[in-house]
């Protein structure tokens, strides 16, 4: 084989070297997504597509690297210290006819020389090996032909708490600290950390196929001694896609596509941050169609169309029988659709999104409620470091999305009555976030969220004693600040401040603060 090939393959092999190295700095730097680790998690799953294809080009430039010492050692056999130098000639000349490469003004101790250039070419080999295979990894064994794709997050909380909410690890609005108890609490927790298989099967119609299931452990506790310790496996998002190159369709328990942002918080991955506070959010049984229109090289508009299960925000009546809830029982599924703009800027995404809902329930005795939801969302790079991001949403019976801070209709008198009449709950709400990338490691992070409950649907129609003697949220603003730092792609620290303020219509208001640190590991 030429040596001229065999340096230009070394050229191309380091040129890919110094790729992976800015595709790995380019992680780093990456904003987190919603949510956060999603983002972080597409970035390494192309990175790792990147690395199996080098793994197949070194594995090609090894095998070259052999023959190439067995024609240098074949080479030396036949050099005398006599005739060295006509011989490296005459063997170059022999070498010239089949590359083409002129070898006439060779000078003397060429074979010296190509040898220390072999070896300086395969020690270079190498180390590009090296890099590779720490980098590679081989794919998940199945019992398909298919590529199985293992990723996740192994995250750990710290938290303190002042004032009581609805959950401690993770509050989403504040409640009156109970008479007896301590107002302060402080605790950990890993059952944040998530779980997620991709499979990558075959081309069907033109479209490439794929699923992928996500779990976390924050489905609830065991009854047992230190159960809050073994929180239970939940799945959250199970879905299947076709891909075409401007059109997808997919179906499966997926994120609410119409409401496609969150904050930045690794303190709060189990539930969407400020999930009962302006962000609505859901993993919802869904069939849904998208199609891209690209307008220029830069500009994309984007169509997405689809059926959801129709829920309410209902709890199961059993353990272990699925029974209709409202929503299910009007015998339709929700209806949703959006459409956004984007482009690049500054070099992160521009984009401008609207969206709306339609769901419609039936509470018993044909009592039945039209839920609907408008929602608007935006992200807009200011400057190079510097972005602003949120979402708005105006509805009515929308509890389901994480809407009216859980509540989705009103009780106008006795529950167990079937003539009471009943409202769906009318609100409004949204959140937004100002995010700062101090350096390529270091962002910081600040959100406002707000969800209001509109007056008139509540005075003068309802009370708590009605609505099973719970109290009737009015407000509840949320804030947070956080720094996130990445000392590795793979490794992440955070420390947030989260504070919760809830009104309600008829008992006042309560707040409730929370530290939280966090420790993450992405795989």
């Amino acid at each position: 084989m030429p040596w001229t090939f065999a340096l230009r393959r070394s050229g191309r092999m380091a040129a890919v070297f110094f790729f992976l190295t800015a595709c790995l700095a380019a992680q780093e730097t990456a904003p987190a997504g919603d949510p956060a680790v999603r983002e972080l998690g597409e970035q390494v799953r192309e990175l790792r597509t990147i690395v199996e294809q080098m793994r197949v080009e070194n594995e090609q430039s090894r095998a070259e690297m052999r023959q190439l010492r067995q024609e240098l050692q074949e080479t030396r056999r036949m050099l005398t210290p006599g005739a060295a130098e006509d011989r490296a000639r005459a063997a170059l000349s022999a070498n010239a006819e089949s590359s083409a490469a002129p070898a006439q003004n060779v000078p003397a101790g060429t074979p010296v020389d190509l040898a220390s250039r072999v070896q300086k070419l395969e020690e270079s080999t190498q180390m590009l090996g090296s890099k590779v295979d720490e980098q590679y990894q081989t794919k998940v064994e199945t019992a398909s032909k298919y590529r199985v794709r293992l990723s996740g997050i192994a995250l750990m909380n710290l938290f303190h708490n002042v004032g009581a909410s609805d959950n401690m690890d993770l509050p989403s609005y504040a409640e009156p600290v109970q008479m007896g108890t301590n107002q302060a609490n402080f605790g950990a927790t890993l059952r944040q950390t998530e779980i997620g298989l991709e499979v990558f099967g075959p081309t069907l119609a033109g479209a490439k196929s794929s699923a992928n299931v996500v779990f976390d452990f924050a489905g609830g506790f065991p009854n047992a001694n230190n159960g809050v310790n073994f929180g239970l496996v939940r799945m959250q998002t199970a879905s299947a896609r076709l891909d075409w190159k401007q059109t997808s369709l997919i179906a499966g328990q997926d994120s609410l596509f119409i409401s496609p942002l969150s904050p930045t918080s690794f303190a709060s991955l189990a539930i969407p941050a400020f999930g009962n506070a302006g962000n609505l959010w859901g993993w919802i049984p869904q069939v849904r169609l998208e199609h891209r229109f690209q307008l220029s090289d830069q500009q994309t508009v984007t169509v997405q169309g689809g059926i959801l299960d129709n829920l309410d925000w209902e709890q199961p009546a059993t353990q272990y029988f699925r029974m209709a809830q409202a929503g299910e029982q009007s015998g339709q599924p929700a209806y949703a659709v959006r459409t956004s703009w984007s482009r690049p800027m500054y070099g992160h995404p521009l984009g401008l999104g609207v969206a709306g809902y339609y769901g419609r329930q039936n509470w018993g005795w044909d009592r039945y409620v039209d839920a609907w939801a408008a929602m608007a969302d935006w992200q807009i790079p200011l400057a190079p470091r510097l972005s602003l991001s949120g979402e708005f949403y105006r509805g009515r019976g929308v509890a389901g999305l994480g809407a009216a801070i859980g509540q989705n209709i009103l009780w106008g008198g006795n529950p167990l009555n079937p003539f009471t009449p009943i409202r769906g709950v009318d609100s409004a709400g949204g959140w937004s976030q100002l995010k700062l990338q101090l350096t390529h490691k270091l962002e910081v992070n600040g959100t406002f969220a707000q969800d209001d409950v509109f007056s008139s649907d509540v005075l003068g129609f309802t009370n708590d004693a009605d609505n099973f003697g719970s109290p009737i949220f009015s407000r509840n603003r949320g804030a947070l600040g956080n720094f996130v730092y990445r000392p590795r792609s793979d490794l992440l620290l955070s420390a947030e401040f989260r504070r919760f303020h809830t009104l309600t219509f008829f008992d006042g208001g309560n707040k409730t603060n929370q530290v939280n640190l966090a420790m993450g590991v992405l795989f």
